[in-house]
């Protein structure tokens, strides 16, 4: 058996033209189809680099979106409610709050663990712990960095700039409890609070679910 090197130096050697008076020279094509089959086996060959390429690009692919997948995950689970609330201000929103039951409107503000809701025709400071349910909101977040420092108020400054105005106020508990009061000195987490023809009490934060205008 003669070396492939040595069958590729021939195939390139000139060939004398004979002729036969006898009979037809035969001409052998054992070569050039030797050289068919072997391009085939080549494309083949190719054609399966090209598979393997393809299969390793969509496992490199799915292996990207899996860890898109898990950092997407991680992400999201440091997103919370406060920063979906302050993504919808301006929007449409339906709150079902402790105490009160559905709340349709427009979510105007949002704060330190509350929020202001205009709806039915009044103004309301919801509680943020006492919200069960929120449909409408933005499918987006802001990052408490990227928001307003108002939102950076807590309830007792909020509870503070009621009581400045002097405006009768209706105090809803978590218990569905309501009353119409006027709100005077603010502590750390409590509220006083005055009736109108009673005497003065202590409301922890814990005990408002809302406060809405009469």
């Amino acid at each position: 058996m003669r070396p492939c090197r040595l069958m590729s130096f021939d195939s390139f050697r000139p060939k004398l033209r004979s002729e036969s008076t006898v009979r037809p020279q035969s001409v052998d094509t054992a070569s050039r189809s030797g050289e068919r089959a072997g391009m085939r086996w080549e494309e083949r060959l190719l054609d399966l680099f090209d598979d393997l390429e393809q299969q390793a690009d969509g496992l490199a692919l799915a292996e990207r979106d899996a860890l898109v997948t898990e950092q997407s995950r991680a992400e999201y689970a440091e997103v919370d409610l406060a920063a979906r609330l302050a993504a919808s201000v301006g929007a449409r929103v339906r709150l079902d709050v402790r105490g009160v039951g559905g709340l349709d409107g427009v979510l105007r503000r949002t704060g330190d663990g509350w929020l202001v809701l205009d709806a039915g025709g009044r103004a309301w400071v919801v509680v943020l712990t006492a919200v069960r349910r929120a449909r409408g909101l933005s499918d987006g977040a802001v990052d408490a960095a990227a928001r307003p420092l108002t939102t950076r108020l807590g309830l007792a400054s909020a509870l503070r700039g009621l009581a400045e105005a002097r405006w009768e106020t209706v105090l809803h508990g978590p218990d569905g409890q309501v009353s119409r009061v006027f709100l005077g000195r603010v502590g750390r987490d409590f509220v006083e609070v005055r009736t109108p023809d009673g005497p003065v009490e202590l409301v922890p934060f814990t005990a408002i679910a809302a406060l809405s205008s009469g």
